[in-house]
Formats: structure tokens, C-alpha cells, sequence
């Protein structure tokens, strides 16, 4: 590998003009004389003729030194030669002996990890088969050091290589050294007098190297971001009354080892200005200065806020947008007083129009009809002006989640004076979900998932999902569709179909262990009804058939009376025999939704409130009426954060009669659960109600008597089952932090959290307690007759009548000896739980994810508290 150019080229250098190629003479000695002849050699891939046409020099011309060296010049120029030479010139007979440049065989770079090769290709003006030239590949190199200064990376250098080849081709190697990220090692500040260096470098988008900022690319150098903390740092000084504030310069030095950069900036603070007189002049027929300016945020005497000054432009402006004046000119006038270090502020608004919309423009919607995008418009073409309205369209349309963030609807000047176009530049994003996973979990073991959702079926804005999951303790199968706009009317239809297999269970030491199963088979219709723009009202009906089982094997044991199988409370519990059983669940409801969330997807501004209630009991088995509220608000609270409240309650009032006294009248598939993920720093179903079987400890006595008699205090021995309840409430508190530029466009959102909760409210159940010896801990196993069985001498098994108590002499009875226990109803309490922690959401292209750590700080008895969380496309 031969080198092709002297040394490499360094990200912090200037690109260098291509140098001028080296002219040879074309002889020394050479006087003058008349061209006899010229010939062309060396030349493989260029005719004659086309050498022949870039000299300016025919037979029969005369010539000179200076003549011949012009030609050498015109040959290099066209950069098709590596090397020209002219011999005969004493004779006038011309040889122009040349050699071609190389024909590209191939590009490759090498060294590159930080950024791809389809990322610098692009940037690489050499192609094969081209002519390879010097200067060319200086330019090239020039381009990739200035993409890793974009990069950020200064101390990258790139040497360009070319491998010779036969038939005189080449391949040109890009050898890169790409160099640790440039930072911003640290950021001085000279002349500030009033404000600290940390104050103000707070102030600034550019932050300190730190080893803690490793989410961050807020500490790499960037000369654009150099140019806007100085922007940053005049407003900071404008809002704290500095009017003749300005930067003096702004140095960026790179360090001697070319890894850091040193920021310098000088400044002058000047002096602190007080707001002087302040008043609003309109030209406007409906505005009258006197009483805007009563609304005015600023007073004489405060100290003057330039940011104020704006905030106050706007308002003016979205005002007057309001009664449709869409360009209305508002324009602060200000008067400096250097004597007395006031500033007068006049707020001039000038004469303008009244504005029609005259034309909807959307463009970038190559999948999506223009229907689904007009509908969601708050006013129609003809119709006045409202920049209220715009702004609600505008939500309304980056609600859909079929465009990209950040939407903005444009308003352009119209045909005449009088006339607005509101344009929409749309940017689909995919909007089809696949998801194919299988896997194996703690909880689920061998799981399967299988799930499709189109949310923009046909670009008609309908979504049609289907899905299916397998696993050893959940299966199920559903069928979805929703229309939102049904016959073009402002009516919300949809459909669901489905069948769920769900197995309870708990966990005894670490077997986990099966308690009862639900299959629910079922349907529901869907419709929902904007009363006003922002209060909905939703309609569905529901019918499903559900099945609860107890694995017969393990909870069940034979009658003697009747030889059936039924339930064995000593194993079950009376909790769980009491829920087996089939019903049919037909229910009604309904559900008032008040939103003003400016996204529905990533709310940042807004509040979300819904009531709904559920009436069970037409037709059907159950009768209850289900109630919950739930409301949420967002704050966008400055630099990115999001600040959130949510809310939520619920109640079941059951319409039947209890059984038994111990027994809740609200079955234990129809309660509420409360744990993971509704309240973090618990586990599933870990909060509220619950029975606990704690085993007995004990010693055996020598004559068989039982001695040391104690209930263990092992978690892990005690049987928990979660029962419910018929209320609950739940709060959460929650700041989402903004990261850098980076780490938001992977879909990284980290959060802190205060979460607050309780389920209470069920029915004590009655509970046993069977200490050793209990004679129930003694289950005869039956045979098929439902007769208890002896064993005797050679395991010769025997029929007990039913007359007689006790097996022969010498004959033991064959049973099941049950462990004894005590049976605990513990978490049946209002008393709010309390959990802090923080948190990661990833919108991961395979889903959503979110990763929880959290500390449970208040508890009840019998709670299950967790650390650490991991949901896999659970949306929070």
C-alpha cells in the first residue's frame, strides 16, 4: 500500500485549496521554432485526438519556452494525468510523453465505528471507475473531517491511501481515526460581577465535562451551541433588568492533547434598568389601549424583563387572534433613560383586517386521506379566523399519532389582505405494529405472543388489532376493530371479541403453584358521542361467560356422604370454594371523558378527567353497579421537564345477598387488585386483602405429645392469596426529566415518582385454625364405592364400613395428613401505601419499555413490596 498524499488531515485544521500540480519544463535550452510534428505517447485509455484537443498548440505554430510550459499546464489542468513530460523541442518535432491517472477500482474506509460507512459514502465524491486525482481526494478528506466535526469528534484525522492494481486501476482506502468525542472541558466567564460563574453557566445549553453526564451530549463541544449560549446568556441578562448587556467574545480554544476544548467568554453586565411608564396604543376597532392595559403583567418601578416584554407580544397577539385577527402587527416601542435607569414600554398594535380562512393546504399525507385529517380541523374553510381553535386543531391532529412530534399548522397570507392559509406539512410515521416474541420468564415460563394493530387501517383512521399470547399460566385470543368517524358523523364504533385463560396462583417457598383458573368468553360493543370539544361520552355493552376452576387433583376431595368430588376447604380455603363456578356476567356502561390534553400520546400541557360506571344484571347471573373516576393533569414546568398528578378511585356495590355471613356478596373475579404496575414498589396484586396460611412450627415429644408449639415467621413457608377488594384509590405524583438530544431521539425518558394507594373494603372471611393434631388434618382418601381405606399386613388394602370409626387392629387408614396452619385476613385497611422511586420508559423499536426501581415507604401487614420492576410493552 502506497501513500498518496504527504500526511493526514486533522478534524480542528481548515481544509487546504488543492495545490496548483508541479510543472516540469518542458527542456532547458529550448528557443524558439516552428511545430514540425507532435505525437501523443503513454496514453492507454485517451485517444490521441482528445490529448490533442486540451493543448493549445498545432503543427505550424510557433513556439516558445513559455508556449510549451502553457501546455504542461493545460494537461495538468484537466486532472487525467499523473505526470506529462514534451521532448523534440529542439527539433520541432513534439513527443508529449504522458501518464494517466488511475481509474478507481473501489472505495473503502477503514477504522470508522462511530459513524457508518452509509453515513460517509454519501459525503465521498470519488466513485469507482472514476478518475482518480489528487485534489479530488484531498476534497474528500476535507468532507469526512468535517462530518466528525459535526460530530463533535476534532481529534479525528483521516489519511487517504490507494492500493495500485494491474491495468493501471486503484483502490482508495480512507484510513480514520475517529478520536474520543470533543468536550467542553471548561466554560470561564470573565467581567460578571453580579451573577456567579455557576449561575450562569447554568443558564447555558453547554455543560461541564462531568463523569456523571453520560446520558448527556449537552458537555460536547458544538459551535452552534456556542453561538446560542450567548444568545442565552443576553436574555438571562434582559430578564433581570441589564438592557446594555452584551458578550465582548467568545473564545473556543482546543487543549494541547486535542480531546477538550477551554470556553471563554467576556462579558459587560452594565447597568439595571426599572420598567418606567408603560401603556398600549391599538388601532384595532375592538381593542381599546385603556383596557388592555390593565391586563399588563409589568408595573412601573418593577424591574425590566425583556422576557416579559415578549410574553406580553404574544398574548396581545393570540388576543387579537381570538376576535380573528390573524396578522395582527403588535410591536413594543421602547424609550431607554440612561439618567434615570428606567425604560418605557409602549405597546403599539396596528390597524389590520378581520381574517377568513380561505383554504386548508395539507401536504406529506401519502397514506392518510385527507378526510381523516380535515376532521380533526376546529374550523372550516370561509370561517373567521380563531388562533385558539388553530392551535386545538393542531393537537387534535398530533393526537392521532400518525405524524411526526412537534406539528405546527402554518398561517400564510391569503389572496388578499383579508384572507389566511392555514398549511400543514405532515410527516408520516409507521403506524402498523407486528410484534412476534417468544421467550421465558419467572411468571409466565414458555411464553408465546403473536400481535398485530394497525392504527390506520386503509389511511381511513380506523384500528383493527388481533392478537394472540401463550403461556403455561395465560392464554388468550382477541379481535378488535374501532371506526371513529362513523357514516363521516362524529361517532365513535367499535368491537371486541376474546377469549382469556388466566391462572392464579402463589408461591410456597419458591414452587409456584396454581390456584384457580378463569376462562372468560366474551364480547363487548363499543360507541362514543362528543357532547362538547372537549366532553365525550362512551356507551358499551358487554357479555362474557366465566368459568372458575380448582384443579381437582389438589383442592378437591370425595364426599362421603355422596362419593362426589367437592372443594376441601382445609386445602383450598373457603375463599377460593366459594368462587368456583359458572356465570354470565351482561353488562352495561357508560363513561363521561373530559380532555384537554394537548397530546394524548406524550401529554406535556393539558388534564384528563373520566367517570364511568358499570351496571351488571341484564340478564346474566351477577348483579352489581361498578363505579370509578380517575383524573390527571400535566405541567410543562420549563427546560424540558413534565410535571404530573393523576388521581383514581373505584367502588363495586353489589345488588345480591351474601350467601353466608362470611362471605362477600361481590365475587372474587369482579373485585378490584391493586400492586404492580398501578402502584410501584409492590408486587402483582400485592396490596390489600389477602388471607395468609402460616404453617405451625412444633416438636415432638418422646410419648407423641407436641411441645414447643409456635407459627413460623418464614415469608417464604406462608401461603398468600390475594382476595380483593370492593374500593380502592391511587395517586402518583411524577416529574419526567429531559435528556440530551441523543438520548431523546432513541425514546429515553427517565422520571422520579411518589405513588400513594389502598384496596380495602371486602368482607372478612371466616379462617381456619388447625394446630397439631387437629384431627381435619387427617384426610381419609376414598375408594371409587366412597368408602375409607385400611392398609394392612403384605399393603393388603381393605374397605372400611361406614359404621365403624376407626380401622381394625394392626390396619393403619389410608390419608392425606394436612401440615398444620393457621389461617391470617390481614391488609383489609384504608391506610394509604406509600412508594418513591424513579424510573427509564425506552420506546424500544420492539415495544415499549419501562424499568422501575422503587422503594415501598409505608406498608401494611401482609403486603408484598418489590424493588425492582420490568415491563415489556405496557404503555405508562
Amino acid at each position: 500500500m502506497l501513500s498518496g498524499l504527504a500526511a493526514p488531515a486533522y478534524a480542528q485544521q481548515p481544509a487546504q485549496a488543492p495545490a496548483t500540480a508541479p510543472v516540469a519544463p518542458a527542456q532547458p535550452g529550448v528557443g524558439t521554432g516552428t511545430v514540425q510534428s507532435i505525437s501523443i505517447a503513454g496514453n492507454q485509455r485517451i485517444e490521441t485526438e482528445t490529448v490533442l484537443s486540451y493543448m493549445g498548440l498545432r503543427v505550424g505554430e510557433p513556439y516558445d519556452q513559455e508556449r510549451l510550459d502553457q501546455v504542461l499546464r493545460d494537461l495538468f489542468a484537466t486532472e487525467l494525468f499523473a505526470d506529462v513530460a514534451i521532448a523534440g523541442a529542439d527539433t520541432g518535432n513534439i513527443v508529449v510523453q504522458v501518464r494517466e491517472n488511475p481509474v478507481i477500482n473501489r472505495i473503502v474506509l477503514e477504522g470508522n465505528r462511530r459513524i457508518k460507512d452509509d453515513k460517509i459514502l454519501p459525503e465521498i465524491r470519488l466513485s469507482p471507475r472514476q478518475i482518480f486525482t489528487r485534489s479530488r481526494a484531498r476534497a474528500d478528506v476535507a468532507r469526512i473531517v468535517e462530518l466528525y466535526r459535526r460530530q463533535g469528534r476534532f481529534a479525528a484525522q483521516v489519511e487517504p491511501k490507494i492500493v495500485q492494481l494491474d491495468q493501471n486501476r486503484v483502490d482508495v482506502v480512507f484510513e480514520i481515526e475517529e478520536g474520543p468525542r470533543s468536550r467542553v472541558r471548561q466554560i470561564n466567564i470573565i467581567g460578571n460581577e453580579r451573577f456567579s460563574d455557576a449561575q450562569l453557566r447554568s443558564e447555558m445549553a453547554t455543560r461541564q465535562a462531568r463523569f456523571y453526564r453520560f446520558f448527556s451530549s449537552a458537555d460536547s463541544y458544538d459551535p452552534d451551541r456556542l453561538a446560542f449560549d450567548q444568545q442565552k446568556l443576553r436574555q438571562f441578562y434582559l430578564t433581570q433588568g441589564y438592557a446594555d448587556f452584551r458578550v465582548v467574545s467568545a473564545v473556543a480554544e482546543l487543549t494541547p492533547d486535542r480531546r477538550d476544548f477551554i470556553i471563554t467568554y467576556v462579558i459587560e453586565e452594565g447597568e439595571r434598568y426599572r420598567f418606567g411608564e408603560v401603556g398600549v396604543e391599538s388601532a384595532l376597532r375592538d381593542f381599546r389601549g385603556e383596557d388592555l392595559q390593565a391586563a399588563l403583567p409589568m408595573r412601573s418601578g418593577q424591574w425590566y424583563n425583556a422576557r416579559q416584554v415578549e410574553d406580553t407580544v404574544t398574548s396581545l397577539s393570540e388576543t387579537a387572534g381570538l376576535l380573528g385577527y390573524a396578522f395582527a402587527d403588535v410591536r413594543p416601542q421602547f424609550n431607554r433613560n440612561r439618567e434615570t435607569l428606567t425604560m418605557d414600554v409602549s405597546f403599539r398594535i396596528a390597524e389590520a383586517p378581520r381574517v377568513y380562512v380561505e383554504r386548508i393546504d395539507i401536504t406529506g399525507n401519502t397514506n392518510t386521506r385527507d378526510n381523516v385529517i380535515r376532521r380533526e380541523f376546529r374550523l372550516a374553510e370561509g370561517d373567521p379566523f380563531n388562533a385558539v381553535r388553530v392551535r386545538r386543531s393542531r393537537d387534535r391532529i398530533q393526537s392521532l399519532g400518525f405524524f411526526q412530534d412537534n406539528l405546527e399548522i402554518q398561517q400564510q397570507p391569503g389572496s388578499a389582505p383579508d384572507r389566511v392559509v392555514l398549511a400543514v406539512e405532515l410527516e408520516e410515521r409507521s403506524t402498523g405494529e407486528l410484534q412476534l416474541s417468544a421467550g421465558f420468564s419467572s411468571l409466565e415460563r414458555f411464553l408465546v405472543n403473536a400481535q398485530i394493530r394497525q392504527r390506520n387501517f386503509m389511511g381511513k383512521g380506523q384500528e383493527l388489532r388481533a392478537g394472540i399470547n401463550y403461556s403455561s399460566y395465560a392464554k388468550s385470543v382477541e379481535l378488535g376493530f374501532t371506526e371513529p368517524y362513523l357514516f363521516g358523523r362524529n361517532i365513535a364504533l367499535g368491537g371486541d371479541v376474546y377469549r382469556r385463560d388466566i391462572n392464579s396462583f402463589n408461591f410456597l417457598e419458591t414452587r409456584r403453584r396454581t390456584t384457580f383458573q378463569q376462562i372468560t368468553t366474551g364480547g363487548q360493543i363499543r360507541a362514543g358521542v362528543p357532547l362538547t370539544e372537549h366532553l365525550t361520552v362512551a356507551l358499551r355493552y358487554g357479555l362474557n361467560y366465566d368459568q372458575v376452576r380448582l384443579a381437582q387433583d389438589v383442592f378437591f376431595t370425595r364426599d362421603p356422604a355422596t362419593g362426589q368430588l367437592v372443594c376441601d376447604p382445609l386445602v383450598a380455603g373457603r375463599y377460593l370454594c366459594q368462587a368456583i363456578g359458572n356465570r354470565v356476567n351482561s353488562s352495561a356502561g357508560y363513561s363521561l371523558v373530559y380532555d384537554t390534553l394537548n397530546n394524548r400520546l406524550r401529554p406535556t400541557a393539558g388534564e384528563r378527567a373520566v367517570f364511568s360506571q358499570d351496571f351488571a344484571g341484564i340478564g346474566g347471573d351477577v348483579r352489581y353497579l361498578r363505579t370509578r373516576a380517575n383524573g390527571s393533569k400535566f405541567w410543562g414546568v420549563g427546560r424540558g421537564f413534565v410535571f404530573s398528578l393523576s388521581l383514581e378511585g373505584g367502588y363495586i356495590h353489589s345488588f345480591e345477598t351474601a350467601p353466608a355471613p362470611d362471605q362477600d356478596p361481590v365475587r372474587l373475579i369482579d373485585r378490584f387488585f391493586l400492586g404492580e404496575p398501578q402502584i410501584r414498589g409492590f408486587d402483582i396484586r400485592g396490596v390489600g386483602p389477602r388471607i395468609q396460611r402460616v404453617p405451625y412450627l412444633f416438636d415432638t415429644a418422646p410419648d407423641g405429645s407436641f411441645t414447643n408449639v409456635r407459627l413460623s415467621e418464614d415469608r417464604n413457608q406462608i401461603i398468600d392469596d390475594a382476595l380483593g377488594g370492593r374500593a380502592y384509590y391511587l395517586g402518583r405524583a411524577e416529574l419526567e426529566i429531559p435528556l440530551g438530544s441523543g438520548a431523546r431521539d432513541l425514546g429515553v425518558r427517565p422520571s422520579v415518582f411518589l405513588d400513594v394507594g389502598a384496596l380495602f373494603g371486602v368482607r372478612r372471611p371466616a379462617t381456619l385454625d388447625l394446630p397439631p393434631g387437629s384431627p381435619e388434618l387427617v384426610r381419609p382418601i376414598l375408594n371409587a364405592d366412597g368408602l375409607r381405606q385400611c392398609l394392612g399386613a403384605n399393603s393388603a388394602v381393605t374397605a372400611l364400613p361406614a359404621t365403624e370409626a376407626s380401622c381394625p387392629t394392626g390396619t393403619t387408614l389410608i390419608a392425606n395428613n394436612i401440615p398444620p396452619f393457621r389461617e391470617r385476613f390481614v391488609g383489609d385497611t384504608p391506610k394509604p401505601r406509600v412508594s418513591v422511586g424513579f424510573g427509564i420508559n425506552w420506546n424500544s423499536p420492539f415495544g415499549p419499555f419501562r424499568i422501575d426501581i422503587a422503594k415501598a415507604l409505608i406498608s401494611a401487614e401482609g403486603d408484598d413490596t418489590k424493588l425492582f420492576t420490568f415491563n415489556v410493552g405496557t404503555a405508562f
